[in-house]
């Protein structure tokens, strides 16, 4: 159903725009150094800006849900007419099961599970991010839980939400997020021995070579002069 034919109060009110957060500044067009990068951004310098938390009153069911999460979110975001809510790995069970359980909220369906990784952003290096549907009220949210590189720990929703199964494997595929709890963590789409994650932004971008079935391919910078 589109926004159009909501009913009024489905909707969110109008929010001021938040005050950004610059958490680093990226070089190239993926993050990398030196002559890995081949995709011929390498001299881009762009800031990593993060959305600003928003102040309440966020408008509308925005709220209604934030008072079913109440005691368990870091911080709520709004862009661009969405919102997220920020949630610590500790709380994060416990959130999945409010959201639905409970009646004013009956979020049955989560879509999936990202993974990002922010080199930049200390102590919060990996984020998760969940995508969240109720079908009772047709209304959509994101949770995002951010883990330190050094402990990459974030408990499994798998028993909450037994579709996020698949999606949590890829994201520990190329992430390397480790949901604790998880049925059978194991690689989905990557061959068991691959070393690494390939979609950090500290895996090599065409610097490594690739095997098929015995034949190996050599990384793009070793190919062709670039020069």
């Amino acid at each position: 159903m589109s926004d159009e034919k909501q009913s009024p109060e489905n909707l969110p009110a109008p929010t001021g725009p938040a005050q950004p957060d610059v958490v680093g500044v990226r070089t190239g067009m993926f993050g990398v150094k030196g002559s890995g990068d081949t995709s011929g951004y390498g001299g881009l310098v762009k800031p990593t800006v993060f959305p600003g938390a928003a102040q309440r009153p966020y408008g509308g069911w925005f709220d209604t849900v934030a008072d079913g999460l109440d005691g368990l979110v870091d911080k709520v975001v709004i862009h661009r007419g969405e919102i997220t809510f920020h949630i610590a790995p500790e709380n994060l069970v416990e959130a999945a099961e409010r959201l639905r359980n409970q009646p004013d909220l009956r979020f049955e369906f989560a879509s999936g599970v990202s993974g990002v990784h922010y080199p930049e952003d200390a102590g919060r290096e990996l984020h998760a991010v969940y995508h969240l549907a109720s079908m009772t009220w047709n209304r959509r949210i994101r949770l995002e839980v951010a883990v330190p590189d050094a402990n990459p720990h974030i408990p499994s929703l798998v028993a909450t939400y037994p579709t996020l199964d698949w999606h949590e494997r890829e994201t520990w595929d190329f992430f390397g997020i480790i949901f604790d709890g998880h049925p059978s963590l194991a690689r989905i789409q990557m061959p068991d021995d691959w070393p690494g994650h390939p979609q950090r932004k500290d895996y090599p971008l065409g610097g490594i070579g690739v095997e098929y079935k015995g034949g190996t391919i050599p990384p793009p910078d070793q190919r062709r002069s670039y020069s």
